[in-house]
């Protein structure tokens, strides 16, 4: 321990007794002083000095002595008692020789300037620590290094004196210059930067676009895509030495970028520092955050430069790709199974343009080999079949055509056991009345009865439907429950629209379906569908008998072609009782012996009828006109529509409409709506209404037997007056006024003369029969 006005000697191995000879002399002249004055303050003592921090290079050599750099600021700390009393002007450092003889003396003859005091600062609450500032300037040109030692003094005016201890010492070495200039250095920095963000930026980029979706965008992407991924594909293709090359690249500038951060700041804690931050932000984040949204064009756009650094690093990137490449293999790429996709086409699908019915699609041919028949089939009590003992009468046929399906399996004694499947267009030469037995039309076609087992997946019944042997087919399964023998039972059906169904995600409906869905049997919502039961024999209804074809086309023909019975005069429901009612249909057999019998006319010339006719199986002849021309007409042709239509005094005016025409001659009205109509006396051109009578201008007369629909003046106002109150139930007979007359506002027609028409169809027909002949 030295004071402030001596050096600490340095006692060679002392005896302990002059140990303590020297302790008690120095609590003497320690009490001598205290007894001369107690107002001086008490002298502060320096124990040790250690290096704290500088802003250049600085630290410890191997020797234990400090070292720092010319045009630095070091804080050094020192350790001491009462160093609170101690000035900065009283602490310096003189230059000595060497660390040798350093020791040889104490004093301090010439202080140096190159390491100027500052000031003492943070000096501990106990006085025992403080921080002292020291500035050392640059040295000489021909000096590297210089070796200081501390001096202090206890008063302003007090001598200087050195330490002699190895803690006292300081060396101060010339700072390196710098190997590039200033403003390369920094444009250096700012490459090095780059290159770090280009190689971070690519190693995702790049690898991130394996080898499958190259090939995938080079096929299906747009021209600038597919451009890039053409210049990419050959380099990605060599993924591992790919890689290499850019993670080598991406170290080498990252280590280089620190050495030289540390150059030119000149801390190593703030070049790390610095470097970390500037490739964090720059060289990681930025760059990737680019790559990760447009790797293909900057990958493309930088292929140039990929190349050179895979040939600069070459030598050591290319054998450990190879190493990695036997060891983990060929790289495949991203490989998606079915699972896979449907799951990766259901997450995308906000951001790709399919429509939801093209996603269905795709999803459920995706599906097809996970399902089997059974998931989809029609189970076998909802089946619409027909026994194979059936008689293909007009009530089996109706039930077959009011089923609405196109194939109908066949069974015999149970339902489980089908034999035949009958097509409905096999009927298209089976005539109702000659009751057919069904097993004549199945031996005669003998269609393939197709059965598959209930676990056949859809993608197979799907090929087997393709080859065309059938579009139904029987699903069964061998059931081996119970103690008998194993036997094949019939569970429902499959045909190709429950495949096609499965495969869109939706429903197919056409105009005969009654369900949406066989499995749910939710029934569509009610459409126009054609009741033929309406059409059935019944027991002594008709007199005259004719089969329900017939009528359900005579039916059908007035309520389209004749005006007069159009449905928005007399509904359906009311027509088909009017042509049940007795006496509207008959039958005239004609006598070969008589051919001009008056019960073979049906309609004189100038005598008075009150009814409609429409010829339904014959053949009869008509005279009109002056030159009572005469020409035949057959089935399907009628007359008489004005006879109808005719205004009795007692009435409201009835309905005009157009004259009768055949069915074969069915040509647009030609008459004006501004005519008027017929006066009576007008026999020769038009027929006579007189006093509400109708007078027909023709005759027509049978040629052969007849079969005919006869409707008369009253039985027809009958039917209009029935349609009427069906269309307005919530009025009494008086309230039906205004139906009766929006009705007649609709349905008023033009009047026509009947003769003239049937003279130009008449005409018609000759003019196109001698244009055939003619060519």
């Amino acid at each position: 321990m030295a004071s402030v006005g001596g050096g600490g000697s340095s006692g060679s191995g002392p005896a302990r007794g002059r140990l303590l000879l020297v302790a008690r002399l120095l609590l003497v002249l320690l009490w001598i002083q205290g007894a001369r004055g107690q107002d001086d303050p008490l002298l502060g003592t320096i124990l040790g000095m250690r290096l704290a921090s500088c802003n250049k290079t600085c630290g410890i050599d191997s020797d234990g002595i400090i070292f720092v750099s010319e045009g630095s600021i070091v804080n050094l700390r020192l350790y001491g008692q009462r160093l609170g009393s101690i000035s900065s002007n009283l602490i310096s450092f003189t230059e000595v020789d060497d660390y040798k003889t350093s020791h040889n003396s104490t004093n301090c003859p010439e202080l140096t300037k190159d390491l100027v005091v500052q000031k003492l600062v943070n000096v501990s609450r106990g006085n025992t620590s403080g921080m002292l500032v020291v500035l050392t300037k640059f040295l000489r040109r021909s000096e590297n290094v210089k070796l200081y030692a501390l001096c202090t003094r206890a008063g302003v005016d007090g001598p200087w004196q050195r330490w002699t201890d190895k803690d006292s010492l300081l060396f101060m070495k010339e700072e390196p210059g710098r190997f590039l200039p200033l403003w390369v250095h920094i444009l250096l920095i700012m490459v090095l930067l780059v290159l770090s963000g280009m190689f971070s930026g690519l190693n995702l980029g790049l690898m991130a676009l394996d080898p499958m979706e190259l090939r995938i965008v080079q096929n299906c992407g747009t021209e600038k895509e597919k451009r890039y991924a053409r210049k990419i594909e050959p380099i990605r293709r060599k993924g591992n030495y790919l890689l290499c090359s850019l993670l080598l690249g991406n170290v080498l500038v990252n280590t280089s970028l620190t050495i030289l951060l540390d150059g030119l700041i000149g801390s190593g804690l703030m070049a790390v520092a610095s470097s970390t931050v500037g490739i964090v932000i720059f060289g990681e984040i930025v760059p990737q955050a680019l790559c990760s949204r447009h790797g293909l064009a900057v990958g493309a756009n930088t292929i140039s430069l990929t190349k050179f650094f895979m040939l600069l690093t070459f030598p050591l990137s290319f054998p450990i790709s190879k190493l990695l490449d036997f060891i983990l293999g060929q790289e495949i790429g991203t490989v998606y199974n079915r699972e896979k996709l449907m799951e990766m086409l259901k997450v995308t699908e906000p951001y790709n343009d399919l429509v939801k019915e093209e996603l269905n699609m795709i999803q459920g041919a995706l599906e097809l080999r996970t399902k089997t028949v059974e998931d989809i089939m029609t189970q076998l009590q909802d089946c619409f079949m027909i026994r194979s003992d059936a008689i293909l009468d007009f009530n089996t046929m109706s039930e077959i055509m009011e089923s609405g399906y196109t194939r109908i399996p066949v069974f015999e004694d149970e339902q489980s056991n089908i034999v035949d499947i009958l097509y409905v267009k096999d009927l298209a030469f089976v005539d109702p009345d000659d009751c057919t037995p069904l097993k004549t039309i199945t031996r005669f076609y003998n269609h393939p009865v197709h059965f598959v087992f209930h676990d056949t997946k859809l993608d197979a019944m799907l090929e087997e439907f393709k080859k065309g042997k059938s579009h139904l087919a029987i699903v069964q399964k061998v059931n081996n429950e119970g103690e008998g023998d194993p036997f094949y039972e019939v569970l429902g059906l499959v045909t190709l629209e429950d495949v096609i169904e499965e495969i869109i995600k939706s429903e197919i409906l056409d105009e005969s379906d009654m369900y949406t869905d066989n499995r749910s049997r939710k029934r569509v919502s009610e459409k126009n569908k054609r009741d033929f039961s309406a059409f059935k024999d019944t027991d002594n209804e008709l007199k005259v008998k004719i089969s329900p074809q017939l009528l359900l086309a005579a039916h059908r023909f007035l309520a389209t072609e004749v005006s007069l019975f159009n449905p928005s005069l007399i509904s359906e429901k009311i027509l088909l009782r009017l042509l049940k009612y007795p006496d509207v249909i008959q039958e005239l057999k004609f006598d070969e012996h008589n051919r001009y019998y008056s019960q073979h006319y049906l309609y004189t010339r100038n005598k008075p009828a009150d009814y409609f006719i429409l010829i339904l199986q014959g053949k009869v002849e008509v005279e009109a006109g002056k030159e009572n021309m005469k020409f035949e007409t057959g089935a399907f042709s009628y007359y008489g529509t004005m006879a109808l239509a005719s205004t009795t005094p007692d009435r409201s005016p009835s309905y005009p409409s157009t004259l009768s025409r055949s069915a074969s001659l069915s040509y647009p009205d030609r008459a004006d709506g501004s005519s008027s109509p017929p006066m009576a006396g007008s026999s020769i051109q038009f027929g006579s209404s007189v006093l509400g009578q109708y007078i027909s201008d023709f005759s027509v007369r049978a040629l052969v037997d007849l079969q005919y629909i006869k409707i008369t003046r009253q039985q027809y106002q009958n039917g209009l007056l029935a349609s009427r109150m069906d269309n307005c139930p919530q009025f009494p007979m008086d309230g039906c006024t205004i139906c009766t007359e929006s009705f007649s506002e609709k349905s008023e027609l033009p009047m026509v003369d009947e003769t003239t028409t049937l003279l130009n169809e008449r005409n018609s027909l000759l003019h196109k029969t001698s244009h055939e002949s003619a060519i």
